[in-house]
């Protein structure tokens, strides 16, 4: 027999071989089993529908230590989801949903969130991640940048929905994440950046109506904003891109 042969029909090679294709496939089922841990078991989203749990199963709870101390559970059996109101387009299965409601709140499509932890973003060393400049003497716009503070913000209709506040800043990403907007009746809300557009004579916001900043999802806090609050606040200038008006919803030809 030659070297490295056990029998005269096995060697070392094939055995090797043998163990790398049980490895391999071992990985593939863990990944795919941890991938299981979240998003599943699939809602089918209608009364009574059937549950999926695709395969393999959902794994059993595991906790994760932050670093900030606390604990996640995942997957989490009695963790909330996000809300919605909607009912479907038509009967039959994959029916799209339609909003119930006001489509900007109704959490559907591109203004669906999920049920994040309902506290502000930490940096590394536990301090708020997302604040105003006005909590953050240490940040600034800069001096070849366009400073929208006392701009107006005007709406999809051309409208002016108020006025630029104050800009807030992640402090660990170095960057704008919101323009908070003082409305014309009084309250304040926050506007993602990603969402508008700062000119020199104002910020233009595509997404939403004028009239529609009223109904913007306000914070708890004054000075801060909690993961829950960003998705919801993102959901509904998301919401807006397609819902703002009815044509939106039309197709383009």
């Amino acid at each position: 027999m030659e070297t490295g042969a056990i029998t005269q029909y096995v060697d070392v090679a094939q055995l090797v071989l043998y163990a790398f294709w049980l490895f391999f496939f071992g990985l593939v089922y863990y990944l795919l089993r941890e991938n299981h841990r979240e998003g599943y078991p699939m809602d089918p989203g209608r009364e009574n529908g059937p549950v999926t749990g695709g395969w393999p199963k959902v794994p059993p709870s595991k906790v994760y230590r932050l670093a900030d101390g606390r604990e996640f559970l995942s997957p989490d059996p009695n963790r909330p989801d996000g809300a919605y109101s909607a009912q479907p387009s038509r009967r039959g299965l994959g029916a799209p949903l339609e909003p119930v409601g006001d489509p900007l709140l109704a959490g559907v499509g591109p203004g669906a969130w999920a049920a994040r932890a309902d506290h502000p973003d930490m940096t590394f060393d536990g301090h708020v991640k997302i604040v105003p400049l006005r909590a953050a003497d240490d940040h600034g716009v800069a001096i070849q940048d366009n400073d929208p503070r006392g701009l107006p913000v005007i709406g999809a209709d051309g409208e002016q929905a108020g006025t630029v506040r104050d800009l807030w800043v992640d402090k660990a990403e170095m960057m704008f994440r919101y323009i908070e907007v003082q409305l014309v009746a009084g309250k304040s809300v926050l506007l993602p950046m990603n969402f508008a557009r700062i000119r020199k004579n104002g910020v233009e916001v595509h997404a939403l109506l004028a009239e529609q900043f009223s109904n913007v999802p306000t914070t708890q806090v004054a000075d801060q904003v909690t993961l829950l609050e960003e998705e919801k606040i993102m959901a509904y200038y998301g919401a807006g891109t397609l819902y703002a008006t009815p044509n939106r919803q039309e197709p383009l030809l």
